[in-house]
């Protein structure tokens, strides 16, 4: 657990995580799988407790912690539900492109919102635009002091009970990311339509919609830092700010299962001894163990790279690519482990099983994490 490189103010921000996890979040979380329940009351909870927001300035209404608190807190929040803990997320991702690029007056109004407990989306995805964004459609037209936004965009997590999103669209003819643009448009917008909510097979408690733009008129002001094709840069830093934490829901979610995995198998006995006396399942465990140590490391040098304002891209790819992957091959080995127990609702493994895959797919798929880590060495060893 590398308890000698936390700091004691981060062991205690850690252990109260935890006691939320173990109290407001396991209890509940097979019940808002099973009835695909938003969890607001939990997410209140989290937010008077000043576990969100983390990395937002005091000065907008934040916590002011650095990154590498984000991705304690949300270890926990992963052990806890994978689900819980992307919904907490998509609020942070959304933040990040007006955090780093918007302007004082977008910062102090639309942060402020989230810090006082609003939701915000983050519209990227689109039908023919997943990994590839600069294959965007969605376009935005500047007609006096508005832009007219129509499009669509699909995966939107959080969509129905967000208070404003950010949106990236084409503000011109030019292909590509060049003429990529990032706005804030408010939910209640007229022309906003939010779609039906996704049947996904895992994270069932966390919204996911598609949400269609017709003529959405949009101030001026609204344009993520009053700069014109600066969008792709705005979700760029976003994705490279939202990968650890990413990555640190995939690794509580990982540890969630071991340690279950570990209990039953302390528990179940087969052929007169504890399950866990058998070779094969001991040795299971201690890989699970391994790769999760393993994993953490990744998500906590990628955190402390961007507390330290160093270039983040390949460690956030690192982290986000080994995380994804060690958490799908550690909860699949929870599965085994549990027997035919495994394979139904009565224990968390097959929930957990089915929340671990979407890491290997959103933000940024594990094989896209493999296109810019070979990308990334390859800049620097030609």
């Amino acid at each position: 657990m590398l308890e000698n490189s936390l700091s004691e103010e981060q062991q205690m921000l850690r252990d109260l995580a935890r006691d939320f996890a173990d109290e407001e979040i396991m209890p509940y979380a097979a019940q808002w799988e099973k009835e695909g329940e938003f969890p607001q009351a939990a997410i209140r909870k989290a937010h008077d407790l000043g576990l969100l927001n983390c990395t937002i300035p005091e000065k907008y209404g934040g916590a002011g912690m650095s990154f590498l608190d984000e991705v304690i807190v949300n270890e926990e929040f992963g052990r806890g539900d994978p689900g819980f803990s992307t919904i907490t997320g998509v609020t942070m991702l959304a933040c990040h492109p007006v955090l780093y690029g918007g302007t004082e007056e977008q910062k102090n109004e639309y942060l402020r919102r989230v810090c006082d407990g609003k939701y915000a989306s983050y519209c990227v995805t689109e039908p023919a635009a997943g990994s590839d964004v600069q294959g965007i459609r969605t376009s935005a037209v500047l007609d006096g002091d508005e832009y007219i936004i129509n499009g669509s965009k699909m995966w939107i997590g959080g969509a129905r009970y967000a208070d404003w999103f950010f949106v990236l669209a084409r503000t011109g003819t030019e292909n590509g990311y060049k003429s990529l643009s990032g706005f804030i448009v408010d939910a209640d917008s007229p022309g906003v339509e939010i779609g039906k909510k996704e049947d996904k097979m895992g994270q069932r408690c966390s919204d996911t919609r598609g949400i269609t733009f017709t003529d959405v008129r949009v101030p001026k002001e609204n344009l993520v830092g009053l700069k014109e094709n600066n969008g792709w840069m705005d979700a760029m830093v976003a994705f490279d700010r939202s990968r650890p934490m990413l990555a640190s829901h995939a690794v509580g979610n990982a540890r969630g299962a071991m340690e279950e995995a570990w209990k039953y198998a302390n528990e179940r006995e087969t052929f007169g001894k504890p399950i866990f006396e058998h070779q094969s399942i001991s040795f299971m465990l201690a890989d699970m163990s391994t790769k999760i140590e393993a994993a953490r490391l990744l998500t906590y040098q990628a955190a402390a790279a961007i507390d330290n304002g160093e270039e983040v891209t390949l460690k956030a790819a690192h982290a986000k690519r080994f995380a994804a992957d060690i958490g799908m091959e550690v909860t699949t080995d929870a599965v085994q482990i549990f027997g035919g127990y495994g394979y139904s609702e009565e224990y968390p493994a097959a929930r957990r099983m089915r929340g671990a895959k979407i890491y290997q797919i959103f933000g940024g798929s594990s094989q896209i994490q493999r296109m810019i880590i070979s990308r990334e060495i390859q800049s620097r060893l030609s």
